[in-house]
């Protein structure tokens, strides 16, 4: 089957209490639609937390063949076998990045709402860059608003895959589809859907299918 142009990337919320619980709500999620990746972002945790999370999500998540990636820790995901980081502009150069976590692993970069800061990490050989906040969130405290333009405008100058992230749910993410994003970037929406994840996640699909019929 074909890879989808634009696929859902799934976010952990900052603090996860139970694991167990947790998991098969990530479990339930995951069995409900396209997901192309699984971020685990823990917030203000010990790296203990962090290793407990890795070892008891990673058979969920790698039972169906997505990749994890950590976010913004570049050691733990090489020293933890996560199948990549994420790192902010805060969080050290890609380089850096790179060295620590080696060539086959995943580093993708936050890059606001700068298209100059996408080409430089573009560039220098990140494997996806990461725009937002689209829209007003409250998973994190948000630096820059960004326009759907720059999705597309993106996608007429560069290959590097780019995800759309901020505030993005359901009802708001067609027009990132249909702009240009190749990753839909979800959290709380998810998470705290009154119907459960796997409501969510189909939510999303369907948005995203539809968004991406309207491509021209």
């Amino acid at each position: 089957m074909a890879t989808p142009d634009c696929r859902l990337y799934l976010i952990t919320p900052p603090r996860i209490d139970d694991l167990a619980a947790f998991g098969r709500a990530l479990g339930e999620a995951l069995e409900a639609g396209d997901v192309g990746a699984v971020q685990l972002r823990l917030k203000e945790v010990e790296e203990a937390a962090i290793e407990a999370a890795v070892r008891a999500l990673r058979p969920v998540i790698g039972a169906r063949d997505i990749p994890l990636i950590l976010n913004d820790r570049p050691d733990l995901a090489a020293r933890f076998d996560c199948d990549g980081v994420h790192i902010g502009q805060e969080d050290g150069p890609y380089a850096v990045a790179r060295r620590a976590v080696g060539p086959s692993r995943i580093v993708g970069v936050t890059c606001h709402d700068s298209r100059h800061l996408a080409m430089d990490a573009s560039e220098a050989g990140a494997d996806y860059v990461a725009f937002g906040a689209f829209f007003p969130t409250t998973t994190k405290d948000a630096r820059s608003r960004a326009d759907p333009e720059i999705l597309d405008i993106w996608q007429e100058m560069m290959v590097t895959p780019c995800v759309a992230i901020g505030g993005i749910t359901p009802q708001n993410c067609r027009a990132l589809v249909t702009a240009g994003a190749d990753f839909i970037a979800a959290s709380s929406a998810v998470w705290t859907h009154p119907q459960g994840p796997g409501a969510a996640v189909a939510a999303f699909n369907a948005e995203i299918a539809a968004g991406l019929a309207e491509r021209v």
